[in-house]
């Protein structure tokens, strides 16, 4: 299950997501991420990822795609901040 909680702030659109990122709901958040972004063209992206539980290989490739296109990755837990590292190639912050 995902629930995908869009934010309209001036110049800032942000995706929270919740849950766990995939099969079908990858398919579900490119479809929601499409059809916000018509309307809202010139606003920089931020999928906040402190909700998520999971991401699947499909997951992964659609925010790496998205970060590619200059969106933002927000982590907290230990797993979406690796999630983050491996799609951003960098390493984990405060994990020496």
């Amino acid at each position: 299950m995902l629930r995908i909680t869009v934010l309209h702030n001036p110049g800032l659109l942000t995706f929270r997501l919740e849950g766990r990122l995939a099969g079908p709901w990858v398919r579900e958040l490119e479809a929601c991420w499409q059809s916000t972004l018509v309307s809202h063209r010139h606003s920089a992206l931020r999928f906040d990822l402190t909700g998520m539980t999971f991401v699947d290989a499909a997951g992964k490739a659609f925010l790496a795609a998205r970060r590619a296109q200059g969106a933002e990755l927000v982590a907290s837990c230990c797993l979406m901040r690796a999630v983050v590292a491996e799609i951003t190639a960098t390493p984990i912050p405060g994990g020496e």
